[in-house]
């Protein structure tokens, strides 16, 4: 009998899994590739909201759990994964600039927020307000993280390529089986794809697209991460990703010219030189209610947990709520209430 069976492998999945690896537990990885957020994600680390110049939920928290992880995860896979990349954010206003000013006094945020303004960036991003630098922050390569490791679990035989088939699975007192393979636990880490979980669809899972461009230029010569209405992110090669929509209301995986126009047309306002779009990628982000994660234990199946929510941060988020997921099952260690899954299950299965 296996330790664990885990469902899914995006950032999520691929966190649980090194977690599990590094306990010496026994697993297998059932991943059918039918959610894209991971793999189309931006990949930024940052952990300043640059709306508002406030710092993200637990960012710091986080930063120092995931350098290291994907530190670690570049050493076992022998890859290049985490990239140190400047964010400028361009200012459009001198009450901008004060905002700026303001965050940089602040507890937890200074140490993010650059006091010393750019003024030039790049003679293709003009700015009469200057730019301000964020620090610390960068870029994870999603789809050499997810291709090399999904490798190393076929390689040591620890995943399965095919859709994840419920009906299949038997719930058991002390543990659960499926299609002849028999686990202790099972952990789903499905993104959107819990929608269709009937055991945690419950929860209030919702959905945002989001889709990015790949633009080919060879004048930009950009090599920081450049926010203003978009991002934009230096991928090498006169090659840069532009993004994200967010649609809260279409549910199609698919990518679609009206988000095209929206990011060409925004693009083309930032920047003055040519560029030409080479490539389209949309994926489904699952996040919360409360735009929180949710982790735990499903409320009548001890043996059944879910790793879910991150939303659009799951390069910071996973590698820190997966410790604590497996702590939880491991050593009884009790979750924050505030990413505990049990917050919603009151009114579903009442006492």
């Amino acid at each position: 009998m296996l330790d664990y069976i885990v469902v899914g492998l995006g950032l999520s999945g691929i966190a649980i899994s090194r977690n599990l690896e590094k306990r010496n537990k026994q697993f297998v990885v059932f991943e059918d590739n039918s959610q894209k957020s991971s793999l189309v994600a931006g990949g930024l680390f940052n952990p300043v909201i640059l709306k508002r110049f406030t710092l993200a939920w637990n960012a710091n928290e986080q930063m120092e759990i995931a350098i290291p992880f994907y530190k670690e995860m570049e050493a076992l896979l022998q890859a290049k994964i985490l990239h140190h990349v400047e964010i400028c954010r361009k200012f459009f206003s001198a009450e901008e600039q004060n905002n700026w000013f303001a965050a940089t006094d602040k507890p937890f945020l200074s140490k993010y927020l650059d006091t010393n303004l750019v003024k030039d960036i790049n003679a293709c991003i003009p700015s009469e307000f200057s730019f301000g630098r964020v620090l610390h922050t960068g870029v994870i390569d999603t789809d050499v993280l997810i291709k090399e490791y999904r490798d190393n679990l076929k390689n040591t035989e620890k995943i399965q390529f095919e859709r994840f088939d419920y009906n299949a699975l038997k719930v058991n007192e002390d543990s659960v089986s499926y299609k002849g393979v028999s686990a202790k636990q099972i952990i789903f880490c499905e993104g959107f794809g819990l929608q269709y979980n009937p055991y945690f669809n419950y929860l209030p899972l919702r959905g945002n697209k989001g889709e990015y461009i790949t633009i080919y230029s060879e004048e930009l010569k950009l090599e920081a991460a450049v926010k203003s209405s978009v991002f934009i992110i230096p991928l090498g090669n006169n090659l840069y990703k532009v993004g994200a929509t967010y649609n809260n209301q279409d549910k199609d995986p698919q990518p679609s010219r009206a988000a095209r126009e929206e990011l060409e047309k925004k693009l083309a306002k930032l920047i003055t030189c040519k560029f030409e779009v080479v490539d389209q990628s949309a994926g489904i982000r699952p996040a919360s209610k409360d735009r929180k994660p949710m982790l735990g234990r499903h409320p009548e199946h001890k043996n059944l947990y879910c790793c879910n929510g991150f939303g659009s941060r799951g390069v910071l988020i996973s590698p820190t709520v997966s410790v604590q997921l497996i702590k939880f099952i491991e050593e009884d260690i009790q979750l924050p209430q505030e990413i505990d899954l049990q917050r919603f299950s009151k009114k579903h299965f009442p006492s």
